[in-house]
């Protein structure tokens, strides 16, 4: 076969992690310079600067007056532990998983919080499972958008506004990038690593009025870890919520991620952060739509992510390989463009089939995308071309 030659030009930035993702155009270390560096966050000052990160993060996500949020320990998932654990119990669960990190969510409802009452609904890499099995008597859990598999729901129609159960959404890869319908939700939760380009180890908790009445009316049986309680004498510790963090936070990251609300703020908020992981995934999907050795790991058209794109290798050459020969055909592109400086960490992740998987979150600048897409053409006819010739 004919390779391909090298593309001219790079993507300026060529940072495409899925997390931690690249920081806010224009970012540099300045950003930092207010930090209350050797300061307690519990200064004046220092939770004043917690709770401007929290009402900033309400104005721009729209969060309905009601609601409460907090700045938790351990990125995402010690948001969403904290939900499942202080939350569930009361009645039955149903948990959705299509991807790795719902998977994490079934097993601590299963091995960790041993639900009694328990149904779990799984499909594979690719698709959702089936939304109308659902039992909105019961609560449910779920993500948003399948980060290893770029799966995401199309919407949120499927969940009534009189149901019984609460919602818990495990959100952060589709947190200001995709729209939240908020009467739909009762416990959301992202780090700030995702969409926002922030730092990790922190992460929010959005509650809803129902999950706030659950907390105060239901007491787990099971013993809760101090990072996870968030009642105190029985009612809601409303100071959690004013930004007075359970553990301590780092003043640094939370002035990152204050930098980038800011920045979203002057762009045009939600709905600018969302048009530009729009236009970055589009970029990916045209070019998709007339390449034929690639394909978007998620079947359904109407599910596929804007901001973690998830891709096969459809090439025959390439899939008549071994599966062991098909990942290193997709760890072969990776390095070759990291060797170039082109583009780094966007392979697939460690559980998900063979692929790659490039993050298209608003604070990715089309151009770069557009940019990196002539470079993944090149290092798939480089590699096959290699492989060919081995064979």
């Amino acid at each position: 076969m004919t390779i391909l030659t090298k593309p001219a030009s790079k993507p300026a930035n060529p940072n495409f992690s899925s997390g931690p993702c690249t920081k806010r155009p224009g970012w540099s270390p300045k950003a930092l310079e207010g930090a209350l560096l050797g300061r307690s966050h519990r200064s004046k000052e220092g939770k004043a600067r917690l709770k401007l990160a929290i009402d900033k993060t309400k104005a721009i996500l729209g969060v309905p007056e009601g609601f409460v949020c907090a700045i938790m320990p351990g990125s995402d998932t010690g948001a969403f532990e904290a939900a499942m654990w202080s939350l569930l119990g009361e009645r039955g669960v149903d948990v959705l998983a299509w991807e790795s990190f719902g998977s994490i969510w079934v097993k601590d409802a299963a091995k960790q919080l041993k639900l009694e009452d328990l149904r779990v609904e799984e499909a594979p890499f690719g698709v959702l499972p089936d939304l109308s099995k659902i039992d909105f008597a019961r609560d449910l859990v779920l993500t948003a958008n399948g980060t290893t598999a770029g799966v995401r729901l199309p919407n949120y129609d499927f969940i009534p506004a009189d149901r019984k159960g609460l919602v818990l959404v495990d959100a952060t890869s589709a947190a200001f990038a995709q729209d939240v319908d908020w009467s739909k939700v009762d416990a959301l939760t992202f780090s700030w690593q995702k969409v926002m380009g922030g730092e990790a180890a922190h992460g929010m908790l959005i509650l809803s009025p129902r999950a706030i009445a659950r907390l105060e009316s239901y007491v787990p049986s099971r013993p809760l870890p101090k990072l996870f309680q968030l009642t105190k004498g029985g009612k809601l510790n409303a100071a959690i919520f004013e930004g007075e963090t359970i553990n301590t936070p780092s003043m640094m990251a939370v002035e990152d991620y204050l930098d980038t609300l800011a920045w979203a703020e002057r762009i045009g908020g939600a709905a600018e952060l969302m048009r530009r992981a729009d236009a970055n995934a589009k970029a990916v999907w045209d070019w998709i739509d007339h390449t034929p050795w690639v394909a978007n790991l998620a079947l359904d058209r109407t599910t596929w992510s804007n901001t973690s794109v998830c891709l096969k290798i459809v090439d025959p050459d390439v899939t008549a390989l071994s599966e062991k020969l098909q990942a290193k055909f997709a760890k072969d592109i990776v390095a070759k463009l990291e060797s170039e400086g082109v583009a780094y960490d966007f392979g697939a992740y460690r559980d998900a089939p063979a692929g790659l998987r490039i993050w298209c979150g608003s604070t990715v600048e089309t151009s770069d995308v557009e940019a990196l897409l002539p470079w993944l053409d090149w290092a798939f006819s480089d590699v096959k071309a290699g492989i060919l010739q081995d064979a």
